[in-house]
């Protein structure tokens, strides 16, 4: 068995080939540059991490996996753009392998800084769902033009925008906690993407306007963020250690 009941992950999806609209270009295939410092981070807390992916030869793998950081090629669905399609692979990886607890973060951008599984502000809310954060309010400009199609898609969706604008903008590129809290929410949220999002004809990716909207509505009273979970976004503060993850 690859995975014990009690493994506890730290995972991300890294999709090359295909054009992401967020940078704005196509990412490289077999470039293990793009997710070496995320991997680096998981080796020297000794952690254990998974990088699900589409492009990595047999070569780079074996060269750079090991006791800590195991990949998995997953293929790819065009249906949905990489930012979304992650969710479903995660969705699929926990309704296949039974585990304790995980983390699910972007692969460029984001680096562990200290084991969260041990830390006891995790240990102390077992029912929890950990996630980035930034440092601005809901109702801006980027995120109403991201919630675009979300907006015309589900009935209550301006409501939740009006009831929470004032409410700190959440980050998907660090989402976890136990399995329990963490499954369901991964399951919904995927569930939202399949049902509405496979259609979006907008500029924008609709993982940041889903995951509020979900967040908000059905974990409100679960939700942890900000130190010590994630260090100031797009702050850089490489020499913060007193949080999990620094995300830019």
């Amino acid at each position: 068995m690859l995975f014990s009941p009690d493994s506890q992950l730290i995972m991300a999806c890294h999709i090359s080939g295909v054009y992401d609209v967020n940078r704005n270009t196509t990412l490289p295939n077999d470039d293990f540059e793009l997710v070496k410092h995320w991997a680096s981070s998981i080796v020297d807390l000794k952690l254990k991490g998974v990088i699900f992916h589409n492009n990595f030869s047999e070569s780079t793998i074996a060269t750079f996996q090991n006791e800590y950081v195991h990949f998995i090629k997953v293929k790819y669905d065009s249906k949905l753009n990489p930012n979304v399609f992650r969710y479903l692979v995660y969705r699929d990886f926990l309704r296949k392998n039974a585990i304790k607890s995980a983390f699910f973060t972007d692969v460029s951008d984001v680096i562990v800084r200290q084991n969260p599984f041990v830390h006891p502000y995790f240990l102390e809310n077992p029912t929890a769902v950990f996630c980035g954060d930034e440092p601005k309010i809901l109702q801006n400009d980027w995120m109403i033009a991201h919630s675009e199609h979300f907006r015309n898609q589900l009935s209550d969706y301006a409501d939740y925008e009006e009831q929470f604008k004032e409410t700190t903008l959440l980050n998907c590129g660090i989402i976890g906690g136990n399995i329990n809290p963490i499954q369901n929410f991964i399951e919904q949220l995927s569930a939202i993407h399949e049902s509405f999002n496979q259609d979006n004809k907008t500029a924008y990716t609709g993982d940041m306007g889903a995951f509020n909207y979900l967040i908000r509505t059905q974990f409100n009273d679960k939700i942890k963020h900000g130190t010590p979970v994630n260090t100031i976004f797009k702050e850089y503060q490489t020499e913060r250690t007193d949080c999990w993850f620094q995300h830019k």
